[in-house]
């Protein structure tokens, strides 16, 4: 490990929380980039004549390629290592979201088929997006401080519509909906280039003091994740996947994962959409009303992390540690169900507040799957339960496209998303049992 000479004085602020921060950035851009086509929704949906079935589709077709592309992107991280994967994701994803701006320039046809075609290409793009957060959180980070840092990237999600709605609004209300892509395309960019300056592996970071680096590897941070001579070992065989989708454990955050993760679709494909079309408020409205909501989202996550991580330094077990804090806040996200019994915007948006804090809260699927992840295989394995948590990415919006077309309210729509906190409740209480680093039977 080579060390400057400056890095081997006492930095004030450790590399790893300069990577988080950067991490915590690009995962908010990310979001922000699957987000602009919701935010957009209603002009799209009128420039284009389609109904909202035919939206709902619009919405999901980056659910389906993301989903896809969890697998060989999880084994490409554990091939490659993080920093390559990851910095093509970036490009490449930025590139399809500016392309989605030559569509308003289309027949209404073909505008439909070219925003699918690189929805799916955008969902392909950022699927090692989020186990690469993870594997270098993992990497970085000791495990009493990787529920905190999880939540914090996690928390991206949120943060992308607390920085951006407004500013996307008010570009769709000032020019027009495609110069929404072309803004959101060309800040990825930006962002790519500055992740190749700061990003690398704890052993290679040029800055990385040595007290920091003993400090971690001495705590669990998996300081050796990508070490090249490891990554060019790493070959996946059935054995491997089959263990990884079969194991109690494993397949109970699977499913706790896709339960939360319909939450997050409602919120960053339909929300703008209901709050326009059953709230009637303007686009510009919608996009600051989206605000409060993803604050207390961007709250609970870094909450969620924060008590889980006090609750191990106090000497709880990893298992009660992780789950108190998600269940507690899996039953105050279904607040969001009280929208259904008022008319005013005020108390509609304070009760998605709520609802989305209590989702924030229980933001703790990435820190447990680091937790329980097998040590060769933390690629593959974030890449599986990405996969499945972005299952609801498809599903979601599709459903919620068919309940508005045959209801013609947002009503069950909201009854059918809360119902997905409840049921990640008793995946996690019934079904994921101790959580503990899965070790696979032979490799």
């Amino acid at each position: 490990m080579n060390y400057s000479a400056k890095a081997e004085g006492i930095r004030r602020v450790p590399i790893r929380h300069i990577i988080l921060a950067l991490l915590f950035i690009i995962t908010t851009i990310n979001y922000a980039d699957r987000a602009t086509i919701s935010i957009a929704g209603s002009a799209i949906k009128k420039d284009l004549h389609i109904d909202s079935v035919t939206l709902g589709f619009l919405f999901s077709a980056f659910g389906w390629s993301y989903v896809v592309g969890q697998f060989p992107g999880g084994y490409l991280l554990d091939r490659f290592g993080s920093k390559k994967v990851y910095l093509a994701s970036i490009v490449a994803w930025s590139l399809c979201t500016f392309a989605q701006g030559f569509a308003s320039w289309l027949t209404p046809a073909a505008a439909v088929a070219a925003l699918f075609v690189l929805r799916l290409l955008l969902g392909l793009a950022e699927s090692p997006s989020l186990p690469a957060n993870s594997r270098i959180v993992a990497a970085w980070f000791p495990g009493h401080e990787r529920g905190t840092a999880a939540a914090i990237f996690n928390t991206g999600q949120y943060a992308a519509l607390v920085f951006f709605s407004p500013l996307m609004g008010w570009i769709i209300h000032k020019y027009n909906w495609h110069f929404v892509f072309f803004v959101m395309g060309a800040i990825g960019l930006v962002a790519a280039l500055v992740f190749a300056q700061v990003v690398y592996a704890p052993h290679s970071h040029p800055r990385v003091t040595v007290q920091e680096f003993q400090h971690i590897a001495a705590n669990g941070a998996l300081v050796d994740l990508d070490r090249s001579h490891d990554a060019t070992k790493v070959k996946v065989r059935w054995d491997v996947v089959r263990q990884l989708l079969t194991n109690r454990m494993l397949v109970g955050i699977y499913m706790g994962q896709y339960c939360m993760t319909a939450l997050t679709y409602f919120f960053t494909t339909w929300f703008p959409v209901y709050l326009v079309e059953a709230r009637h408020m303007t686009v510009v409205q919608a996009g600051f009303g989206a605000v409060a909501p993803a604050l207390c989202g961007v709250a609970g996550g870094i909450m969620g992390g924060l008590i889980s991580d006090a609750l191990l330094k106090k000497g709880k077990s990893l298992t009660f540690a992780r789950k108190a804090p998600l269940v507690a806040g899996a039953l105050l996200s279904t607040a969001i169900v009280l929208c259904n019994f008022t008319g005013s915007q005020g108390l509609i948006i304070a009760f998605m507040s709520l609802g989305f804090l209590g989702k924030g809260i229980a933001a703790l699927g990435w820190a447990i799957i680091s937790d329980a992840a097998p040590q060769a295989f933390t690629g593959l394995s974030a890449g599986i339960f990405n996969a499945f948590g972005n299952i609801a990415g498809i599903t979601t919006p599709i459903a919620i496209g068919y309940i508005r077309q045959a209801t013609g309210s947002f009503d069950v729509a909201l009854m059918f998303v809360a119902l997905h906190s409840i049921l990640c409740i008793l995946a996690y209480l019934f079904i994921v049992g101790p959580i503990r680093r899965f070790e696979l039977e032979s490799v």
